[in-house]
């Protein structure tokens, strides 16, 4: 079983890595496509919604590695419920770890693999937001067409 989880996390590891770079691309191709109209409209105070917008996206591509995670958790019938899949891939997701929800012991290793795909992809999403807010703040470039 052990070799089973190390496969099965690498897996799911590429798996939300592959959807985080995706989101990200298209993300970052959205706000270079609607910087114009947004400064159009807001004029003045066009980063606040860009910003917003950012900031969504990259939670909505969170919600889909969290669901994809808890997707594997009800497959190898872990939980009883999804909505307790969930909630134990969210609170692993995000390295909070409350400890009332816990896999068994033939699968714990895989949350581990969990913890750190979400540190690190929380970490990449910081260094997203504040690559926007970096052109939003100095050169506008996704505001210039």
């Amino acid at each position: 079983m052990f070799f089973a989880q190390l496969v099965i996390g690498a897996i799911l590891v590429c798996m939300t890595v592959l959807v985080h770079a995706v989101a990200l691309d298209r993300l970052m191709k959205f706000l270079a496509q609607a910087g114009p109209a947004f400064y159009r409209r807001f004029y003045r105070h066009w980063k606040a919604p860009m910003l917003i917008v950012t900031a969504l996206g990259v939670f909505c591509a969170h919600i889909v590695q969290i669901w994809l995670w808890a997707i594997f958790y009800i497959s190898v019938t872990e939980f009883e419920s999804f909505e307790e899949a969930l909630y134990f891939s969210t609170s692993t997701f995000t390295t909070v770890g409350y400890g009332d929800v816990v896999l068994d012991e033939s699968w714990r290793l895989i949350s581990s693999f969990q913890s750190a795909n979400g540190f690190l992809l929380f970490g990449w999403s910081t260094a997203f937001i504040f690559e926007v807010m970096s052109k939003l703040y100095e050169t506008d470039v996704l505001r210039k067409r």
